[in-house]
């Protein structure tokens, strides 16, 4: 119980710890988070933004706003609670007051200071800013500026009229003036110009020139945009600005000509017209930072609260520093503790001199932090023995070919070994706490006779399927009690007896074999005899009615046939020959028995994959092409069994035959889109089991014998679709080593030839 309570406080203690941690990182991201906002709310106004107009602005003062809000309440809640504390008296309220009362105003005071002074000397600087005498200057530099900007439009555009008049009165009197007069005519209207033309060409709608005046040169010719050029043909006199280059030109239609227009220049000063356009924007902004004054020294107080606040926050570190340095044995044991916390029962702390509680405080966790290391060595030792044995009963478990299943005592399952689920295809994650009759339902009848008490352990075989395979299972359940004889569990083990089953089947048939081989074989020539000699004897005597003899005798004989090939399938089965093995072509014994059965399948296509060079192994040849043409004829037989009961009419019928060599062994694949396999698919190897009406059962059983007599092993699985969303028919895999067990591979063996690795 003692135990108990100290695992309990110390969870509490962590509790603690944990929630104080919370509290300063919410702290210190509430600190944080003030610069930010002021930061965005900078950012959000900016000189030339759009203000209290703009969404994102109202949403991050309301972010300010909640923000202050809840400060103030953790603030305020805080001051409640220190004033309770020292109304409690309780221990180290004084001394936290005092500091907080001394760096509180620490902080604040250069704050507010600073905050005067910087209000007055941004506010003394903005108004020298924007004093009249400032803005006056301002706006008659402006003035200037566009006056003798406008001067210089209106006297090119004038001269331009002009020019283009002279020109076209020019054409109004001669309407075939020819290009050559056309630049007479243009350099005499130029030099009457007064104020002067730099340049004077006459252009077409394409920018060509067609004709130009006096001083008028190629290399200083600007081509006009076509934009300037649909202008002036609609009447405009397109005047455009090259400041870079010190001139003004104009662009005038001549009405007079057919896709003509007048195209001239004069130079400017460009450096003064540049400053007009600097000048236009500096008068912009000096009005806008103007209209915001007050939003400057919005801004100003917003990202001055934002670095007051780390001020702020600064002095509170430089408290937590003083406040450490006087509370520094209580903050060694919090270091400790926490070590506890993690585990380390070795830590100690230097003890204090003097009888204060602190001092008390450190011996006693001394003397706390040995007892619990003794204790916790103790613990560990017997954890330690503990898992030693569960080791090696895990190991003893696992190890064992028997399948273990452990139970709580309501039945739901806290232990697997490997064998258990393998055998049972079960998860050691899945299916823990599962009840056991939903995880095996096939034990639920034998677990229920468990649990009615009658006994403490049943016994019974119980067959189940597991991946289309009838498994049979001896399975044997008990109680699992304590010392004191209450129940704590139940103990499942199994044994999977399937081939100790099959094999005494086996056993047992083949000697029922034999003897019906022996009992039925003798009399069955002397039935056969006898019956064709009523036949001959009586049948001349009976006249009309020798027919209806000779019918019944016809039976007798069939009927003596079908049984005599019966008993011969008996006595292979029986008494199947030990295989002479040879060395062999495994390909063309393939092939061979293919070529056979291509004309005996009605209603299927015999497909064959083969590798073109031999194939050697050492087999007995007939055997191995009995079973190989077994297994294609029961392929085909599936075909027609699907075809007569009408399942998937519009799939044809395809037997597909293929071989693989992997290393020392070669892979037969005999594939079929049939009826399918049932689900007891394994009882299909037992004698006299079969699927078809005039079977007997002994196919099977015959090919797996003489396959296993070759060292092999015979499968039968789904086969897989042979188009997709096409019906799964059955597969019959075959591998056969290609040397006789215990002898190594010979020279003259072929190399594989072709396929995968399995």
């Amino acid at each position: 119980m003692q135990d108990i309570r100290r695992a309990v406080t110390w969870d509490r203690l962590s509790q603690l710890r944990r929630k104080r941690q919370l509290q300063n990182a919410a702290t210190l991201g509430l600190v944080v988070m003030g610069p930010l906002l002021a930061l965005a709310t900078f950012t959000a106004l900016g000189p030339m933004g759009q203000g209290a107009d703009s969404t994102a602005l109202r949403l991050i003062l309301l972010a300010d706003l909640v923000y202050f809000l809840a400060l103030g309440g953790l603030v305020l809640a805080r001051l409640a609670r220190m004033i309770a504390a020292r109304r409690a008296r309780s221990a180290g309220s004084r001394l936290h007051m005092r500091l907080t009362a001394v760096f509180a105003g620490v902080a604040m005071t250069p704050a507010i200071l600073v905050a005067v002074f910087a209000g007055l000397t941004l506010n003394i600087g903005l108004e020298g800013w924007f004093s009249d005498r400032v803005r006056s200057v301002v706006s008659a530099s402006l003035t200037a500026a566009e006056a003798y900007q406008e001067e210089h439009r209106r006297d090119l555009e004038t001269d331009a009229r002009a020019l283009a008049d002279f020109v076209n009165r020019a054409r109004q009197q001669n309407f075939l003036l020819p290009d050559g007069e056309l630049r007479q005519v243009l350099t005499l209207g130029q030099a009457q110009i007064q104020r002067g033309l730099r340049e004077a060409y006459v252009i077409d709608g394409g920018g060509e020139i067609r004709a130009r005046g006096e001083r008028s040169y190629l290399f200083d010719f600007e081509a006009p945009t076509p934009e300037d050029i649909a202008r002036a043909r609609a009447g405009e006199v397109v005047l455009i600005e090259d400041w870079d280059n010190n001139e003004l030109r104009a662009l005038v239609a001549l009405p007079s000509y057919a896709d003509r227009f007048l195209y001239v220049s004069r130079n400017v000063d460009g450096d003064i017209l540049n400053l007009l356009d600097d000048t236009r924007a500096t008068v912009q902004l000096y009005q806008q930072l103007e209209t915001s004054r007050g939003r400057v020294l919005f801004e100003f107080g917003l990202v001055y609260l934002g670095f007051a606040l780390l001020l702020v926050l600064a002095a509170i570190w430089m408290g937590l520093w003083f406040a450490e340095r006087l509370s520094r044995p209580v903050g060694r044991l919090a270091g400790a503790a926490q070590r506890v916390g993690a585990g380390d029962f070795t830590v100690q702390v230097p003890e204090e001199k003097g009888d204060d509680e602190i001092a008390m405080l450190g011996r006693i966790f001394n003397q706390m932090t040995r007892q619990l290391q003794a204790q916790r060595q103790a613990l560990i030792d017997t954890n330690r023995a503990t898992e030693a044995r569960r080791r090696l009963f895990d190991s003893v478990l696992s190890s064992v070919t028997s399948g273990v299943i452990g139970l709580d005592a309501e039945g739901r399952i806290d232990f697997l070994n490997r064998a258990a689920m393998r055998l049972l295809g079960l998860d050691e994650t899945a299916d823990h706490d599962r009840p056991l009759d939903r995880a095996v339902p096939e034990f639920a009848a034998l677990f229920a006779r468990l649990r009615e008490g009658v006994s403490e352990s049943v016994q019974d075989e119980i067959r189940l399927s597991r991946n289309g395979r009838m498994e049979s299972l001896l399975v044997r359940m008990s109680t699992r009690r304590n010392a004191d004889g209450v129940l704590e569990g139940y103990v499942v083990a199994f044994d999977d007896v399937t081939e100790l089953v099959s094999a005494q089947r086996m056993a047992a048939w083949g000697d029922v074999a034999r003897r019906i081989a022996h009992e039925i074989k003798n009399p069955l020539t002397p039935i056969q005899l006898s019956a064709e000699r009523i036949r001959r004897k009586f049948g001349p005597l009976l006249g009309d009615q020798a027919e209806t003899l000779a019918q019944m005798t016809d039976v007798i004989v069939r009927q003596t046939n079908d049984l005599r090939r019966i008993v011969d399938e008996f006595s292979r089965f029986a008494r199947m020959p030990e295989p002479e093995r040879r060395e062999q072509d495994l390909t063309r014994i393939l092939r061979d028995a293919v070529t056979l059965q291509e004309g005996a399948l009605s209603g299927a296509a015999l497909v064959a994959d083969l590798p073109d060079e031999p194939v050697m192994a050492e087999v007995d040849q007939t055997m191995i092409s009995q079973a190989l043409t077994n297994l294609i004829k029961n392929a085909g037989e599936a075909i027609e069994a699907r075809q007569e009961k009408g399942l998937h009419p519009d799939q044809p019928g395809e037997v597909r035959v293929s071989m693989q060599v992997a290393n020392d062994a070669v892979i037969i694949r005999i594939a079929d889109n049939g009826i399918g396999l049932p689900e007891d698919r394994s009882r299909l190897f037992e004698p006299y089991v079969t699927t078809r009406d005039k079977g007997t059962g002994l196919g099977l059983p015959i090919v797996r014998k003489i396959i296993e007599e070759h060292g092999g092993k015979l499968t039968l699985t789904d086969a897989e679709p042979f188009a997709p969303g096409a019906h799964r028919g059955a597969m019959a895999e075959i591998r056969l080593p290609r040397m006789r067990p215990g002898r190594g591979q010979g020279n003259n063996a072929a190399k594989p030839a072709g396929g995968a690795d399995e």
